[in-house]
């Protein structure tokens, strides 16, 4: 097998002879400690595909670091050969140990080799003991000074009870039933329990709206529905509108259609059974099999899809011609509502929402509503809209302490009937503990009278066996509290003035634009996606210049900015409060809120 110098000479003719020395000293030298071809390929790789003339690749050069490796793995197999020596004869034990002597080390007598003094190199020796000494603080400090690298995220897991039950009905393919029954499951992100010993009841052709505060697990619900992490029926289809739909040539109304796959497979079936016909190298059963596939198409009302595709696009604010428009050219916003509209053409027997207002504008909103009071199968929808809760559904799922509390009726209905639930559970609760405390004196006042012994005893057995009740768990309140006092800026404050505007020549955003705000300014932005609502809001803040106009701002003032895909704006890899100490690193006793304008974009009705 050749040595690594001349695998090195074959494999990079080219080489430096500065840089050959290096990397041949490097294997000479070090071979030993390397375990694995991974370590090989750190030490030497990187540099011999920046030195590689011929532009071998990351592939090519970890070949050669394999062939080096296994050339360095050889000469040490053999060297560890040539330096077994048998002995001659036996060695006795006890002749060596009389009159042992604690201060001479035994070990070179057991090594003697008759007629030879010791077979061990104690140079080699101490190289060796050097040399792993060496490896081994180098891994040291490698783990010490390793660094961090970005954080990771934690992952979703859940878990839950097995049934007998319905596990023999899904293996027997009896169970035919659409309802979802979820029973006695747990969900964790992390170290953070965000479900436990939840149910999870689904009717189907109901419309369950899940409410709660952010944070609790809403999103991460409907995200272990989805994958199935939760034990559901494999008859019943699923589709959650998570991400928008990646931009590539495809129209957008042929995005939709394409999520029909039935029709699809049968469309491109028939149109290659055609051609195989039209071209005379059919094989006789083609006809049949066409009337196969015309059967199915009908039965589907496959000629119907576009019309119906069109109209949820429509509905969707998508017109005529931004529907033959390629999926590329859309923005984030119109991506989500693409992928709105082909989760709704699709028709699962689960539809999995979550929050789907909110890239759409109040005119979409409307038609949502009035579509989806329509739909047959059973939905799942997550939002914060309560008018959006009060159009859809049906039923409602509060998600909190860490459990699942089902209500019949809409957004408002729910609000009332949990008003009461609760203030009947405060009472409940209330009366318990009076009753408790009651019997409770009794025990104390006869508890050594002889008397009444089994009286107590009876009270204490009646103690034991009361339910305990909890008193009522009421969500903390988020309060925002703005001082009165602050600096006076005298007019204007913001301001753009005849502004116009264009990412391209030939297409501008808005011409003639003129927006002042002051102190006491409210102002929301409403129109459809695309309309520059953000363009807008990223010239008052300075990021963007216009093509022609002006804007001012005073000179002190100071702006915060939300933007939709807020996530962009954040550092994933360190913590809320120090990301306001690297934003805001000086506070004074006015607080910088006090002098801020904020322009945020929440459509609304009213």
């Amino acid at each position: 097998m050749a040595s690594c110098a001349d695998i090195l000479r074959s494999e990079f003719p080219e080489l430096d002879g500065e840089v050959f020395a290096y990397v041949t000293g490097i294997l000479h030298s070090s071979g030993a400690d390397f375990e694995s071809v991974d370590e090989l390929v750190e030490a030497v790789g990187e540099l011999l595909q920046e030195v590689s003339r011929d532009g071998k690749d990351e592939g090519a050069v970890r070949e050669v670091c394999q062939r080096l490796f296994n050339a360095l793995q050889l000469d040490e197999g053999r060297a560890q050969r040539c330096s077994q020596v048998l002995l001659d004869a036996p060695i006795q034990l006890s002749q060596i140990t009389d009159g042992y002597d604690a201060s001479v080390d035994l070990l070179p007598g057991l090594l003697l080799k008759r007629g030879q003094a010791s077979m061990v190199d104690a140079k080699k020796l101490e190289k060796a003991e050097a040399r792993l000494k060496a490896k081994q603080d180098r891994r040291m400090e490698r783990d010490s000074t390793k660094p961090s690298g970005p954080l990771v995220l934690e992952e979703a897991t859940a878990s839950q009870a097995a049934s007998k039950k319905e596990t023999r009905m899904e293996s027997s393919g009896k169970n035919k039933s659409y309802d979802v029954r979820i029973e006695n499951f747990d969900v964790s992100f992390g170290e953070r329990v965000l479900l436990a010993g939840a149910d999870l009841n689904l009717a189907f052709g109901r419309r369950y709206g899940l409410v709660g505060r952010n944070g609790l697990g809403k999103t991460t619900l409907l995200k272990m529905i989805a994958s199935r992490s939760l034990r559901i029926p494999s008859h019943i289809s699923i589709l959650h509108v998570e991400q928008e739909v990646a931009g590539d040539e495809t129209p957008a109304l042929q995005s939709v259609l394409e999520c029909d796959t039935t029709r699809e497979s049968l469309l491109r079936e028939e149109k290659e059974l055609t051609a195989k016909v039209n071209a005379g190298r059919g094989e006789g059963t083609e006809g049949a099999r066409l009337s196969e596939i015309y059967a199915k198409l009908e039965e589907i009302e496959a000629d119907k899809a576009p019309a119906r595709a069109s109209v949820i696009l429509a509905g969707l604010g998508f017109n005529a011609k931004m529907q033959q428009q390629t999926t590329k050219e859309f923005s984030g916003g119109w991506r989500m509502r693409l992928a709105l509209a082909r989760a709704l053409f699709a028709r699962p027997d689960l539809l999995l929402l979550d929050e789907p207002t909110n890239m759409l504008d109040v005119r979409a909103i409307l038609w949502l509503e009035n579509y989806l009071q329509t739909w047959q199968s059973t939905i799942l929808v997550v939002s914060h809209d309560r008018n959006f809760l009060n159009a859809v559904a049906t039923d409602i799922i509060h998600l909190h302490s860490q459990r699942l509390d089902a209500y019949r009726g809409d957004f408002e209905n729910f609000m009332k009937t949990k008003e009461e639930r609760l203030k009947n559970q405060q009472r409940e609760y209330e009366a318990q503990q009076q009753y408790r405390e009651h019997i409770q004196v009794f025990i104390d006042r006869f508890r050594y009278n002889a008397n009444r012994a089994s009286q107590v005893q009876s009270k204490l057995k009646l103690l034991e066996k009361l339910p305990e009740l909890k008193p009522v768990d009421k969500e903390s309140e988020v309060m925002m509290k703005f001082p009165d006092g602050f600096e006076k800026f005298s007019p204007p404050i913001l301001q753009l003035d005849e502004v116009d505007f264009c990412y391209e020549p030939s297409h501008y955003i808005f011409r003639s634009l003129s927006v002042s705000a002051d102190l006491e300014s409210r102002i929301c932005v409403v129109g459809e996606n695309g309309a520059g609502k953000s363009t807008m809001l990223k010239i008052l803040m300075g990021e963007l210049a216009p093509v022609r106009g002006i804007r001012h701002a005073h000179r002190n003032l100071k702006i915060g900015y939300f933007s939709q895909h807020h996530v962009d704006q954040l550092d994933l890899n360190i913590s809320a409060v120090e990301l306001l100490a690297r934003k805001f690193p000086v506070q004074t006793s006015t607080s910088w809120m006090s002098r801020q304008i904020t322009w945020t974009w929440r459509p609304s009705r009213h």
